[in-house]
């Protein structure tokens, strides 16, 4: 089954589109004197009766606006002044004066803990009797190297006597076999 095509006034053509503007208007000129693209507000508004708009004050007060316009008057358009702008180049605030160096014994301690443990642990605690007495910064890294000279020292050890130990093992089994 086929329906008819649609048809407009005249039976033959479309009805015109809400969206395009009449034939006689160019689509970039604005309206004709006293008619708009939009319907009429209505007459009421769910929100209460049309003299008072929700989003204002009431008709029968000045707006906050208004009250302040006669002390405030010379300051519309005018920016609010700003500080000063620095030299450029600087961010953020100035640094102070050179920071302490940081001691070497205390850096070569924490990278001996993981190479030779027991330089380690001497390095730290070589670094901690320097830093005290010259005021230096690395304190942290000369007690991590001590403690990881330490663990790693202990570590080593108990590898060695058990890996002893099963060597010991082994031969004994292996005498007493024949």
């Amino acid at each position: 089954m086929s329906y008819p095509p649609p048809s407009g006034p005249s039976g033959d053509e479309p009805p015109p589109s809400p969206y395009e503007p009449p034939p006689d208007q160019s689509p970039y000129a604005p309206p004709p004197a006293g008619q708009t693209p939009y319907p009429p507000p209505p007459d009421q508004s769910a929100f209460g009766s049309p003299e008072r708009s929700p989003y204002g004050p009431p008709a029968d007060e000045p707006s906050p606006y208004e009250q302040q316009g006669q002390h405030q008057s010379a300051h519309w358009g005018q920016q609010p002044p700003y500080p000063p702008q620095g030299p450029y180049g600087q961010y953020g605030p100035p640094t102070p004066g050179p920071s302490r160096p940081t001691n070497v014994l205390a850096i070569l301690s924490l990278v001996f803990a993981f190479v030779f443990p027991p330089a380690g642990a001497v390095l730290g605690h070589v670094a901690k009797r320097q830093i005290r007495t010259s005021g230096e910064e690395g304190g942290q890294l000369a007690t991590w190297g001590m403690i990881l000279g330490y663990v790693f020292t202990g570590l080593t050890l108990l590898a060695c006597c058990g890996w002893l130990a099963l060597v010991i093992i082994g031969s004994n089994s292996n005498n007493g076999s024949y």
